[in-house]
């Protein structure tokens, strides 16, 4: 079986490259041939989707796993082209071809299809309202892909952090090194899910089908178990990076209102998703998110 990475250097797909191999032909591909650490990989730049259809021919992977994406949200409320080429028209080109080759596609997705108004977890069949540009761009990337009659699995997640990476928990690191008191926002609620634990379930669900299970299509929303507030996230962090040794000293942290901290693109406000569809249609249950923020520092002290 050919397995097509896309955006391995990314926090996902750097998990993915280091999961995917045991299943088969893994040829991974970043948008400048080259993988963290300095190996070689395929050239596939997502933002000009038709130089993609050159590398499909090349390859013509069993399946597709495309982890790269926009994900810078408030820059992309200034480009709104390019994360719409990036979330959307590229995805739907990579439908086309896997509907017409009778390939399979992995895709991922995010909680900010959601508005987050509310206070239930939010389900697959949910109505979307997006908020913002990368919302709305991701959300496009959705409907091309069910509609090109493609095999596909869209993985919703959200929040997603990682050991490398720019991501919430490198940077709350990072200040606590420059600032005695941070201010982070606590009236945004989600489900902090480590990039390995998503590689994992994905990794899973391929090997299901492999193994001769039919190919676990649709929507599914995949995120650790419980939740809490970007305040409470960074908190955690600080606490389990004393317990590692990687500060000597955590800031202080005070909580604030959204609106004491105005962005270019509006968040939504709730945006935990209900993971019962993972749990109930193949057993998959993940643990709490303290578990991963633990696991996560312990990788970067190299215990």
């Amino acid at each position: 079986m050919k397995i097509l990475l896309l955006g391995a250097a990314g926090q996902v797909g750097f998990e993915l490259h280091r999961g995917l191999g045991a299943l088969g032909q893994l040829i991974p591909a970043t948008r400048d041939g080259r993988l963290p650490g300095g190996g070689s990989a395929r050239i596939a730049d997502l933002a000009a989707p038709a130089t993609l259809e050159t590398l499909l021919e090349d390859i013509r992977p069993d399946v597709i796993v495309n982890a790269a994406a926009y994900t810078a949200v408030d820059r992309a409320e200034s480009e709104p082209e390019l994360a719409h080429a990036i979330n959307a028209d590229a995805p739907a080109l990579l439908a086309r071809w896997c509907a017409a080759q009778g390939s399979k596609l992995l895709h991922y997705s995010t909680d900010y299809v959601f508005d987050g108004r509310g206070d239930r977890r939010w389900r697959e069949d949910d109505a979307t309202a997006p908020l913002g540009v990368y919302g709305h761009s991701k959300r496009a990337g959705e409907i091309a892909i069910q509609a090109s009659g493609c095999d596909h699995l869209i993985l919703r997640t959200a929040w997603v952090y990682a050991a490398r990476g720019h991501n919430f928990m490198r940077t709350m690191l990072r200040l606590a090194g420059e600032r005695d008191h941070l201010r982070v926002v606590a009236d945004q609620i989600g489900s902090p899910t480590p990039a390995r634990w998503i590689a994992a379930v994905s990794s899973a669900l391929i090997a299901r089908w492999q193994a001769g299970a039919p190919w676990p299509a649709g929507i599914v929303h995949l995120t650790a178990s419980g939740q809490t507030s970007w305040h409470g996230f960074a908190e955690a962090i600080f606490a389990a990076a004393l317990e590692t040794g990687l500060l000597e000293r955590a800031p202080t942290v005070e909580a604030i209102s959204t609106s004491d901290y105005p962005t270019p693109a509006q968040r939504p406000a709730y945006s935990c998703l209900d993971t019962s569809a993972l749990r109930e249609r193949f057993g998959i249950s993940l643990p709490d998110w303290r578990k991963g923020v633990t696991q996560a520092l312990a990788e970067l002290a190299g215990c």
